[in-house]
């Protein structure tokens, strides 16, 4: 399994009005292509206005191929076309599984 970590910064104030557009309009699409999320946060000590969404794979092709229908979606289109003003950036990490050294278990 591999974890995606998706950092949204938003302009000052728009973590609630990202959120009430990503109940209405983006989590279906989200949810019907990529599943149940694991979390989703707002970060309360750091960069704040930001919303952090994870997001679990089987593996590298299981993302690309969910990510790609996501993509296609005409509803998450829609989404996307709503929030986009709200974005100052976004950062995405692949978390994978820390494997214990060899030997050490």
């Amino acid at each position: 399994m591999i974890v995606e970590e998706r950092n949204y910064l938003l302009v000052p104030g728009g973590a609630g009005r990202y959120l009430d557009a990503w109940y209405r309009l983006g989590r279906g699409p989200q949810v019907a292509h990529l599943g149940e999320p694991l979390g989703v946060y707002t970060v309360e000590v750091g960069d704040l206005n930001t919303l952090v969404y994870l997001w679990s794979f089987t593996d590298q092709a299981d993302r690309a191929n969910r990510r790609a229908g996501l993509a296609a979606d005409a509803g998450f289109a829609v989404f996307r076309g709503e929030v986009r003003s709200l974005l100052v950036s976004q950062t995405n990490r692949v978390l994978v599984p820390a494997e214990p050294p060899e030997g050490s278990t």
